[in-house]
């Protein structure tokens, strides 16, 4: 086997090089995360060594750059909206009545109705998709989706990698249970029953006790009950079928939205709720940590909706109540 020149491996090194920089060019120019660009920078550095170039000379143009993707970075999604004409929303496809399908198979409902009103005020189109709960609230959307108006309540572990410019809406958490059951009537008679919930939810942490509501930190919590056996599910569709079965078949009882329980609780009398309220959550709007443009727009459009009776209408609609102050 021949071996390459001196010469041959710096036009190798060089053309490797070359790569990396339209890598990070190509990063920043599809909107890509931020850490993909500090790679392919470190590539570029690491390879620079290999030809004796003092890369610490070079440190200073490397920050230079990263904090020029950085500003990049920031008003990327208010860009890509305003440019594309189309703001790409998640949220749950069976949350009824904040989002579900409809008799003629389109979502609906009053998550579905605040959306649109936001996209309105942009002056763009809304595209909804509906990934799983899981997806959606581990983040790290990389541009596939610019905003959830889904019902999320701000945790300490989801700001990590969400901004929650506003509030839009606040509805506390309950028990329900199978309209037989005569076992459970408060918070402390979930211990060492099986409880189901929305997976990835707040309701999953709140059970686990290790829920931290961002922003009432100096609010903790109350867990009247003991051990408790989660039994995560993908939508509450399937839960509340489970519970249906009767109590101890599958489930013993659930915890979810007072809003949502109580709708379903209207289309079948199989369910009822179980005493007070666990306690109470906030519901925001929520997106990608790091876009301040973003953020301050999304707060600016959904504070013109509260301020002109947007809101309020849509709560009356779905809900027969204000939900939004």
């Amino acid at each position: 086997m021949l071996l390459a020149t001196k010469g041959q491996r710096y036009k190798r090194l060089n053309r490797s090089i070359q790569y990396s920089l339209n890598a990070v060019l190509y990063s920043i120019n599809e909107v890509q995360s931020i850490f993909i660009v500090r790679f392919n920078l470190f590539s570029i550095l690491n390879r620079l060594e290999h030809l004796s170039v003092n890369t610490k000379a070079l440190l200073p143009f490397g920050l230079a750059l990263l904090a020029t993707c950085s500003t990049a970075f920031a008003g990327a999604t208010l860009d890509r909206v305003t440019g594309s004409g189309e703001l790409t929303g998640v949220l749950m496809e069976s949350y009824p009545p904040f989002s579900f399908l409809n008799e003629q198979n389109q979502l609906d409902g009053f998550d579905v109705d605040v959306a649109k009103a936001i996209a309105q005020r942009l002056g763009v189109k809304l595209k909804l998709q509906t990934p799983s709960w899981d997806v959606i609230a581990a983040g790290h959307w990389n541009g596939r989706y610019d905003i959830c108006v889904c019902s999320m309540t701000p945790s300490k572990a989801r700001a990590e990698v969400f901004d929650f410019p506003v509030e839009y809406y606040q509805s506390p958490a309950v028990i329900v249970v199978n309209a037989k059951d005569k076992n459970i009537a408060t918070g402390k008679d979930l211990s060492g029953k099986k409880v189901g919930v929305i997976s990835a939810s707040t309701y999953e942490a709140y059970l686990n006790k290790d829920l931290v509501i961002e922003g009432a930190e100096d609010k903790p919590l109350s867990y009247p009950f003991e051990s408790v056996q989660v039994a995560p599910y993908d939508n509450e569709t399937v839960a509340f079928q489970d519970l249906a079965l009767g109590t101890g078949v599958r489930l013993d009882a659930m915890v979810t939205n007072l809003i949502t329980a109580r709708e379903r609780i209207a289309q079948d009398p199989r369910f009822k709720i179980a005493g007070d309220t666990l306690y109470a959550e906030p519901n925001v709007v929520a997106i990608e940590k790091g876009d301040p443009q973003w953020n301050a727009k999304v707060t600016e459009v959904v504070t013109q909706l509260k301020a002109d009776g947007t809101l309020s209408k849509i709560s009356q609609k779905w809900i027969g109540a204000d939900i939004s102050q």
